[in-house]
């Protein structure tokens, strides 16, 4: 399996479009042009493969995570092997691990690849201290992650009630647009 290529965001052959994308993202869209100057000389882009692993169960060193292009799966799996998905990520959305960075615990699930995704990412160090040089910015991404906490509990709640074609079911009605892109590059791919 290809590994990971990364390159910094301003060395990146594809770097004036990677930046349009970038400015889509649903945390980043509200950055000023001082803000975003800033903060893209700490972005390294990424290129994983389907079904690489970005972040690891259990891990310490963490990352935050803009998806450019490619859908995540943010998983969690138990001492034999079995596995609940939590959410599914896209373009223009985040993943993260900053409530275990700022808990100061192990990362309580892994981040995957779904289809060959691209990222702009950087240390949750970097991230975090980026947020508290901007008090506006860390109170709209605390924003975006108590929502996606909440959705990630409403889904787990829901995991629970329903069988297996009741799930099948209810990811294609809330998720037919990440269905599709999956099947549309598995087709593509065979």
């Amino acid at each position: 399996m290809q590994r990971t290529a990364m390159t910094a965001l301003d060395r990146h052959p594809e770097a004036r479009i990677i930046r349009v994308q970038l400015r889509q993202n649903r945390v980043l869209k509200s950055l000023n042009p001082a803000q975003r100057q800033e903060l893209e000389p700490m972005l390294e882009i990424a290129d994983s493969p389907k079904g690489e692993s970005l972040e690891h169960q259990g891990d310490r060193a963490m990352e935050q995570y803009f998806i450019i292009d490619g859908i995540l799966k943010r998983v969690v799996s138990n001492a034999q092997g079995k596995e609940m998905i939590l959410r599914f990520a896209a373009e223009s959305d985040i993943d993260t691990s900053y409530a275990a960075w700022r808990l100061k615990t192990p990362l309580p699930y892994s981040i995957r690849a779904v289809t060959k995704v691209r990222t702009a990412k950087l240390s949750m160090q970097h991230w975090a201290e980026f947020l508290e040089r901007h008090a506006a910015i860390k109170s709209a991404f605390e924003f975006e992650i108590m929502k996606l906490m909440s959705e990630v509990m409403a889904h787990t709640i829901t995991l629970h009630l329903l069988d297996a074609p009741g799930r099948v079911q209810r990811f294609m009605r809330k998720q037919a647009a990440l269905a599709n892109q999956s099947k549309q590059e598995d087709e593509v791919l065979a």
